[in-house]
């Protein structure tokens, strides 16, 4: 049995959508965590994550943590659920790839932006521009990030969009991307199960 540790409205609502798009059984668990933003929450002694953070997922004897891992873990765990790139695929390349640069490229870029970095930095700035670059190079060439099929990386990068969309720059093209994405029914039921941050965790 899969179980996910999560904190509704944080980064692993994300992991929430993708175990729905894979379609697979898994133990749903609500823990608190920090919320740096607020400064409300605290860690939660039910949470193995080593770092007090989510998502955390708990598969048979082994804990995965961090987003890009766990969605790697996920679609190499159920391929056939055809969201990944197995290995030796052409795909696998640019697969791993997109969910490295989520991680360690646009969430840094897009959080320079909220923050206000951007405004006084050029360096900052460069960085975000790089990353609105490729997203939008990307959406011209196909339907989503990876050309014509729906991937991870489409959960991994679409919901950190949908969140920050105000500090995109204006596009119909995003627009039409997100919309694409976000009218999947395993996000409608993702959304449902996400949960309000004041829902009681369940133990």
């Amino acid at each position: 049995m899969l179980t996910l540790f999560h904190a509704p409205q944080s980064r692993s609502s994300r992991i929430v959508w993708l175990l729905e798009e894979i379609g697979v059984d898994y133990d749903l668990r609500y823990v608190d965590i920090f919320r740096s933003m607020t400064g409300t929450g605290g860690r939660d002694p039910a949470n193995p994550h080593p770092d007090g953070k989510v998502p955390a997922l708990l598969h048979r004897d082994g804990l995965v943590t961090e987003s890009a891992a766990v969605a790697l873990y996920l679609t190499d765990l159920f391929p056939e659920a055809g969201l990944g790139a197995s290995v030796g695929s052409p795909e696998r390349a640019a697969y791993l790839t997109w969910l490295a640069w989520t991680a360690g490229e646009m969430e840094p870029a897009y959080w320079s932006k909220i923050s206000g970095q951007t405004d006084g930095d050029p360096i900052a700035q460069a960085r975000y521009d790089a990353v609105i670059a490729r997203l939008f190079g990307a959406l011209e060439r196909g339907h989503y990030l990876m050309g014509e099929r729906f991937t991870a990386v489409d959960v991994m990068v679409g919901s950190a969009l949908s969140w920050g969309r105000e500090y995109s720059p204006d596009s119909p093209l995003l627009d039409a991307y997100l919309a694409r994405i976000m009218e999947r029914p395993a996000n409608a039921a993702a959304t449902a199960k996400d949960g309000e941050l004041t829902k009681s965790k369940v133990a």
